[in-house]
């Protein structure tokens, strides 16, 4: 049912994180920034689950080597030039805004700052220039063991099976950070767990098995239209609206409570609400706005370096830049030029040099007759 690349998603990407860049520099004036991250985690649970699916589909199998492969070859590049000249500029400048980074960098790379964040290496360290990539740090677990899962499941049941039983284990670690909210847990635990955030990516994976599942033309496949018309735009205000009105809670009592147990859920079924609506309507109005150009760009080619640039380069400038709405315009266009750096310097040659040998090195086999009859079995029960 989804063929082909879909622009709206990329536009989704360079909203979410302008929100995120906006919530950790101008925190007061859009508070719900924070929500950038539940729709990353989503769409990647969405667009990995994607690739795993249509590799599967076509060969009857999945190369395991070449999926993480390819995966270290568009992430660690960038994050690692952003350690090294983090790492430079700390010490030939160890008053600035970069000075005394050099421990975090082991962690970031290593992801798991996550795992450092709430103390798993002796104190908590908040991570400063790097503290950002504890998101990383979630999504690189969960990729460890969510292809091998899905394989497995898929072996033994069908997709459409699959995918009931994958929105089953979200709903499951929903009620595991729900009684871990009730057991007084801290907040940097349920902040940074990789178990407390895999509903969010396991929601995302989900919808990518519903929408493999579904043929087009069938009854499902209508209905899912219908409800994509006002669903989708629903979710869109609503998360429009959550940007600029929504606290996330840091104190013990009921709305801590309440949050931690539901919130990044409904955020992320929210944000699985509009992706399936971008996916199913690609021409509606709300896609065509998020396919522009001057959304979609950026969202392919510089969010990743933006997200990793974003925080670094406020903190650089904190300290030298006195007057705040200079100093959130300038970090943003210096934010955008190291990123756009990134991806043209960094993160492209090497990723088509790792692309090219990856190919090469592999024998891609033959559909064969397992593949085929998957396909037959695409929307079987």
């Amino acid at each position: 049912m989804i063929s082909g690349r879909k622009h709206s998603l990329d536009g989704l990407r360079t909203i979410a994180v302008a929100g995120v860049f906006l919530f950790h520099t101008v925190t007061a004036q859009m508070p719900g920034g924070f929500i950038g991250v539940d729709v990353f985690f989503t769409l990647s649970g969405f667009v990995i689950t994607l690739l795993i699916l249509k590799e599967r589909l076509a060969t009857g199998g999945v190369r395991m080597g070449v999926f993480y492969a390819k995966r270290l070859a568009r992430l660690w590049p960038a994050l690692l030039a952003l350690c090294a000249v983090i790492a430079v500029v700390g010490f030939v400048l160890p008053s600035s805004g970069w000075g005394g980074q050099a421990g975090f960098i082991l962690p970031a790379v290593a992801y798991v700052m996550n795992f450092a964040h709430v103390g798993a290496f002796g104190n908590s360290i908040a991570g400063e220039t790097l503290g950002p990539t504890w998101t990383l740090a979630v999504e690189e677990q969960f990729y460890l063991v969510w292809p091998l899962l899905l394989l497995a499941m898929l072996r033994f049941c069908t997709i459409r099976t699959t995918a009931w039983a994958t929105a089953g284990l979200a709903a499951a670690f929903m009620l595991e950070r729900g009684a871990l909210v009730l057991a007084g847990a801290p907040l940097n635990r349920l902040y940074n767990g990789p178990d407390t955030r895999a509903d969010e990516l396991l929601i995302g994976c989900a919808l990518a098995l519903l929408f493999t599942a579904v043929r087009t033309g069938s009854r499902v496949h209508a209905a899912l239209l219908s409800a994509a018309r006002w669903a989708g735009p629903a979710a869109g205000a609503s998360l429009l609206a959550a940007l600029f009105l929504l606290h996330e809670p840091d104190t013990p009592g009921p709305w801590f409570t309440a949050f931690w147990s539901f919130g990044p859920t409904v955020l992320s079924l929210l944000a699985a609400a509009l992706i399936g609506s971008l996916v199913l309507q690609p021409a509606a109005f709300l896609g065509r706005i998020l396919s522009h150009p001057w959304l979609a760009w950026p969202g392919r080619e510089l969010s990743y370096a933006m997200y990793l640039w974003h925080i670094p380069v406020y903190l650089l400038l904190l300290p030298v830049v006195p007057s705040l709405s200079v100093r959130v315009a300038l970090a943003a266009v210096l934010t955008v030029a190291l990123a756009f750096a990134s991806s043209r310097l960094v993160e492209a040659p090497i990723r088509r040099w790792a692309n090219e040998r990856l190919e090469a090195a592999v024998v891609r086999p033959a559909p064969t007759p397992e593949a085929e009859k998957a396909r037959e079995l695409v929307t079987a029960r």
